[in-house]
């Protein structure tokens, strides 16, 4: 059969909450709940994707990053901790080299395979993230959202402006700058959107808006090897939270301002948060099946590029 293109299925895989805070709980029901349905979907529509984890997560649920394998997905890098306090657009270059190295280390430890794809937590890097991605030997990245509006409601805006000037395609990355290309040996899988990103929280909230973004990106689609769709989800999402996880704390730098923008953003992510979110994400996989998309992993097109 003619396929038309790639379509991505990044996953993200962590224990975090929408409201940043990190829980055990919701861990668990990502590894016991969320992953085993998750997994049937993609065998369903056969669907090989890419499974982001967080590696200190991996390491407590080992479980979780061997559960994916005999289904033929990939196993990737979601840096070691997704503690906002070690984003890695706050740390600097050995601090970065240290957390990928062993964050690499756990993951290929537990898979018994090279990881090579890395994506950013909260997709937060700076200009020191390329260098650190050389020598640890990885060979992908997945933390830019080309040409998004909404990154003045994510933690790290004010590095994510860059996006609004980065590449749609997939490209080799600047030394010091993963939004724009240039003649590192890192290649960007950008995550992809047109205003909006197209990911689950889009999905979530506005299904009109998503159904919008997802239409565009197949109208723009005519190169199947340098323009693959990517979405972005999150196992999380489709565990139900109770509000005590989901509450807000008022940070200690410009508290109001910040508190606001967290209350806001945590609201709005609550919408179809759990069960709710299988449909709308299927509906997803439909599409891209019915159009001979073909879905494949990060590792694979890198390999085929």
């Amino acid at each position: 059969m003619y396929m038309n293109g790639y379509c991505l299925m990044t996953n993200d895989v962590e224990n975090t909450s929408i409201n940043g805070g990190l829980h055990d709980e919701i861990g668990m029901k990502v590894w016991k709940e969320a992953m085993p349905r998750l997994l049937d979907l993609y065998q369903q529509y056969n669907v090989r994707a890419t499974f982001y984890f967080v590696a200190d997560f991996a390491r407590q649920y080992p479980q979780i990053v061997k559960m994916i394998q005999p289904y033929g997905h990939e196993v990737a890098c979601h840096g070691f901790t997704h503690d906002y306090s070690q984003a890695f657009d706050v740390m600097d270059i050995n601090m970065q080299i240290k957390h990928l190295s062993l964050a690499k280390n756990i993951l290929e430890d537990i898979s018994g395979t090279e990881v090579i794809s890395f994506r950013a937590p909260a997709l937060r890097v700076n200009a020191h993230t390329v260098m650190a991605l050389e020598q640890t030997g990885f060979r992908t990245d997945s933390s830019v959202a080309p040409q998004r509006i909404d990154m003045f409601m994510s933690l790290g805006s004010r590095n994510k402006m860059q996006w609004l000037g980065a590449p749609r395609r997939i490209y080799f990355v600047d030394q010091q700058n993963l939004a724009r290309s240039g003649s590192s040996g890192i290649v960007e899988f950008p995550v992809s959107g047109f205003g909006f990103p197209y990911i689950g929280t889009i999905m979530r909230l506005s299904p009109f808006i998503n159904r919008l973004t997802r239409n565009f990106l197949w109208l723009e689609n005519n190169n199947k090897m340098k323009k693959p769709v990517n979405f972005l989800i999150h196992p999380s999402e489709f565990v139900k939270e109770d509000e005590e996880q989901m509450s807000v704390k008022r940070r200690q730098t410009n508290p109001l301002l910040h508190y606001f923008s967290d209350v806001l953003r945590v609201q709005l992510k609550k919408k179809n948060l759990g069960e709710d979110a299988f449909p709308l994400f299927e509906n997803e996989l439909r599409f891209w099946q019915k159009r001979n998309f073909e879905f494949s992993t990060v590792k694979e097109i890198y390999k085929k590029l």
